[in-house]
């Protein structure tokens, strides 16, 4: 599969530029995807079989070439990535690109930041200490994520190797969304946070798109509960955070 364009302004509310080198994604995560859903709704895939059967972009490191020296004065930070997974677990062939992008976005000066629910390698080490990376933990229950994460890395993995960049000098982040209601999984979120105050900053939101939320009567209640022990967790704690929009209502 080749494109023919493929840095973009982002309208996610704490993105900037991003990119997407792969279509699709084999973590399969049932919360609902919300990248699957769109793609699957603007035609760029049939099926959630298609989905998790990703293809890669083939012209990436050509279309870098010409596209980050047109970006890179207005980049304050390239986002990897927003409907796909750049470390795709046991997936080599994507996690070799995704190295070279950021090696690549690196040379010209041009600060990353990753999110991935896979195992960020230890040879991240050796890139800018500018970039950012961040792996997705809505709950510490392995059984919980095969249910609603199923191809993904198991959640200790993802942690440990978190730590491993943030020992190493790197800056590292959370993003605890989507956080399902206790209708779905009961749990402390003080134990996730703990877990991981570790990091230099942390995004909460809620979960979309699953009508057990809505069929937990107190959902809004319990959403406004949680943006606040994440706030008052990472304001003692000298932390940045991020409450996604909708998270909190009145």
């Amino acid at each position: 599969m080749k494109r023919k364009t493929l840095i973009y302004k982002t309208g996610v509310e704490y993105g900037d530029y991003t990119l997407n080198h792969v279509q699709g994604c084999s973590h399969g995560c049932q919360y609902p995807c919300y990248a699957f859903m769109m793609a699957k709704r603007f035609g760029k895939v049939k099926t959630y079989e298609d989905w998790i059967n990703p293809q890669i972009i083939e012209n990436t490191i050509d279309l870098l070439e010409v596209e980050l020296p047109k970006y890179k004065d207005r980049i304050k930070t390239l986002h990897l990535c927003f409907t796909t997974d750049p470390f795709m677990y046991k997936n080599n062939e994507i996690i070799d690109l995704s190295i070279k992008v950021l090696k690549k976005a690196n040379d010209y000066g041009v600060k990353c930041s990753v999110l991935t629910k896979g195992i960020l390698p230890e040879e991240l080490t050796e890139l800018s200490k500018e970039n950012e990376y961040g792996i997705t933990v809505v709950s510490l229950c392995d059984s919980f994520r095969k249910e609603y994460e199923p191809h993904t890395a198991n959640i200790d993995e993802r942690i440990k190797a978190l730590k491993y960049l943030h020992d190493s000098g790197c800056k590292t982040w959370i993003s605890i969304e989507p956080y399902p209601t206790p209708n779905i999984i009961k749990q402390d979120l003080n134990e996730i946070l703990s877990k991981l105050s570790f990091v230099d900053k942390m995004i909460f939101g809620r979960l979309h798109y699953n009508k057990k939320v809505a069929e937990y009567k107190e959902y809004k209640k319990f959403y406004n509960e949680c943006a606040n022990t994440v706030i008052n967790f990472c304001a003692t704690r000298g932390i940045d955070y991020h409450i996604k929009k909708g998270t909190i209502t009145e």
